[in-house]
């Protein structure tokens, strides 16, 4: 089966919902039941409604596309890709445990290994620069988890995760990755020997800028412990309306990446060329460091990528204040291009101060490249 007609079809069992093409909605806390020996029943077998917090028939169709897409046997939806990250992690870890992580992930998932882990279970993190080789020299006797991108979300470096996941498994180490930037579409992780690969579902996914999810997907074995610790205990639940949201953009999503990735491309090559850009980082471009590399990984690329303007802070927040068609905000995967001086603050010192990160929307190509030629003559 395609993986169009996948996303259109599969999970979905239309006779429970008298033929409705559409999956309902059930937005309700508890499911009844007609008698104490039924209930009693359904405590006993898994895989029983009871309490939304723990099964939901909207969410699970969702959760069997995504696995499927995901090359998994199982998948979980959270309420935040943060809950996703925070219990895919915690499954790994325990008090005194070391955790090996890149300097350039995700910020929030920075801050809960340093503010969470460390503090309060005394769980101490390496973090190193995005390379296979520094990844897997950072392992030490403690070491239960490597938590990886790839490619990263600011520079976009690309790492060999089968050979990371070759080395993990020989000691015995867990694997975690963020494959929100290349979606299920264009790199399946598990395929390579990684054990859970994790999304914000609110991204691509989901596609449409009103949904905050995300998503965990691994073997029967590492979900089914994930939902009975992590996930049901701390209570990270998605509501079925955003399950639902996330079946719609689902349907859309090779369409909808096929039009993020060529856009995305030709605005990447065609800032390469100009005079005021320093540098482009897109592992799509020959130009990029771990460009073989990605081709062997990836089948595709995504809509974000970033590039350094060959001028000051302010030069640079110049050019993103004027820019027209580009909004100015955090997250990226919608169908709204968006823009970002990622030294905003002006206190990273690991940020370029000209680092502009963009996330190419489905408007028209044309209309972007305009729009980003008028905004660099202002530099």
């Amino acid at each position: 089966m395609f993986m169009e007609t996948m996303l259109a079809h599969y999970g979905e069992d239309k006779s429970m919902y008298h033929g409705s093409v559409i999956p309902p909605i059930f937005q309700t806390s508890l499911f009844t039941f007609e008698n104490m020996e039924a209930i009693s029943n359904a405590f006993n077998t898994k895989g029983s409604y009871l309490y939304t917090r723990g099964l939901n028939p909207t969410v699970e169709v969702a959760e069997k596309k995504i696995a499927k897409l995901e090359c998994g046997e199982r998948a979980k939806l959270f309420s935040s890709g943060m809950g996703a990250i925070s219990a895919s992690i915690l499954n790994f870890v325990k008090t005194g445990d070391h955790i090996v992580a890149l300097k350039t992930v995700y910020g929030p998932t920075i801050n809960f290994f340093s503010k969470y882990l460390a503090n309060k279970f005394n769980i101490k993190t390496t973090y190193v620069e995005a390379t296979t080789d520094n990844v897997i020299d950072a392992i030490k006797d403690n070491t239960t988890l490597i938590y990886l991108e790839s490619p990263t979300s600011l520079v976009f470096e690309v790492l060999d995760l089968k050979k990371i996941a070759a080395v993990a498994k020989k000691r015995g180490i867990g694997t975690v990755i963020d494959n929100t930037w290349a979606t299920p579409l264009y790199q399946n992780p598990l395929t390579m020997g990684i054990d859970v690969v994790v999304h914000s579902a609110s991204k691509y996914l989901s596609g449409h800028s009103d949904v905050v999810a995300g998503v965990a997907v691994a073997s029967e074995e590492i979900i089914q412990s994930i939902f009975e610790v992590e996930h049901a205990l701390l209570g990270a639940k998605i509501a079925p309306i955003e399950a639902w949201l996330i079946l719609r953009g689902l349907r859309t999503l090779p369409v909808r990446m096929k039009h993020h990735s060529e856009s995305a491309l030709k605005i990447a090559l065609y800032l390469e060329k100009h005079p005021k850009i320093k540098k482009v980082n897109h592992p799509g471009l020959k130009s990029h460091p771990n460009y073989e590399l990605a081709k062997q990984q990836l089948s595709g690329y995504s809509g974000l990528f970033s590039f350094v303007i060959d001028s000051d802070l302010q030069g640079t927040r110049r050019f993103v204040d004027n820019l027209q068609f580009f909004n100015i905000g955090v997250s990226w995967g919608g169908f709204e291009s968006l823009a970002l001086n990622l030294a905003y603050d002006g206190k990273n010192k690991n940020v370029e101060t000209g680092l502009v990160r963009v996330s190419i929307g489905l408007e028209n190509t044309n209309d972007l490249l305009a729009d980003i030629e008028q905004a660099l003559k202002l530099v």
